[in-house]
């Protein structure tokens, strides 16, 4: 070569491939969302893993952590999540998955990257009462402002879908001015009088309904208890006037009416008359007394 002329001669040099490369994602954790309310067979799309070897040695197969709700679809340029079981965010919230790239090399080497699913809420749960009927006693002397129950419901839906409030269902005006209900904590108050000798029990009927809207139903029962606060009247029905002097002892003289408006024990009255002269002497419920003559006079 150092003879004239100089010969200059083209070399191609082919560089080998070896597997000294992995797989490689761009990112360690890929977050998705996905709705409760996602149909099932929906797709979901993966960034694909990178490798920096070629022909055999670079990616050439992936891999999905086994779980019931989602298998792997793999296209000749793309990387999918199939949705193969519906999702519910009430029993799971969160999913957290590995998802493995594969070359082909020897010895293979691989890759990986943690796909972390949010489970988002759709508005599939209606609110759900923990009684579906409530009773409870209310004293006719109770103060105004006073609670008489709490209902409360619960809706498993999270955020707006499961905020409850509540109110009146179809209940009577009448009935709506002596009762109220706090819209947001269920406690339903007394905001006029009641009279046990007016009405002895009231029935309402509750709704409870989410931000959304979707609404259940309960039902009240107040019943009303009774106070001793009727004083017994008297009634003069018959009388014979006047009364000669020598009516015989045990003559019915007079008919009197003695009526107490109470229920039960409240009700029942006992008669007496003063100047040494007593009638009566057991309970009586309202109703005639006769009023005999005991001695001569």
């Amino acid at each position: 070569m150092l003879e004239n002329p100089l010969e200059l001669q083209r070399i191609s040099l082919h560089v080998q491939d070896i597997n000294d490369n992995s797989p490689q994602f761009n990112k360690d954790l890929i977050h998705i969302d996905i709705s409760e309310s996602a149909s099932k067979s929906a797709r979901f799309p993966i960034e694909e893993a990178h490798d920096a070897d070629i022909g055999k040695n670079s990616v050439q197969s992936y891999n999905l952590q086994t779980n019931e709700n989602f298998v792997l679809g793999v296209g000749t340029n793309s990387v999918e999540l199939l949705l193969n079981k519906e999702l519910d965010r009430e029993t799971l919230k969160e999913i957290n998955l590995l998802l493995t790239a594969l070359d082909g090399g020897s010895p293979q080497r691989s890759g990986t990257v943690v796909i972390h699913i949010t489970v988002l809420d759709a508005n599939d749960n209606v609110p759900v009462f923990s009684q579906a009927v409530y009773k409870a006693s209310l004293s006719e002397n109770s103060p105004m402002g006073t609670v008489v129950l709490t209902v409360n419901a619960v809706d498993a839906d999270e955020g707006l879908n499961g905020e409850v409030t509540y109110d009146f269902g179809h209940v009577a005006e009448d009935v709506k001015s002596i009762f109220a209900i706090n819209y947001k904590t269920g406690d339903i108050k007394l905001s006029a009088t009641v009279d046990y000798e007016t009405v002895r029990s009231f029935e309402l009927r509750i709704t409870a309904k989410d931000g959304l809207g979707l609404t259940s139903y309960a039902k009240v029962i107040i019943d009303v208890t009774d106070v001793n606060d009727n004083p017994p009247v008297i009634y003069l029905k018959s009388q014979s006037n006047p009364i000669p002097e020598n009516v015989q002892p045990g003559t019915e003289v007079g008919i009197i009416n003695v009526q107490d408006r109470d229920s039960e024990n409240n009700r029942q009255v006992r008669c007496s008359i003063q100047q040494d002269y007593d009638t009566c002497p057991s309970p009586l419920l309202s109703s005639d007394i006769n009023l005999d003559l005991f001695q001569d006079i």
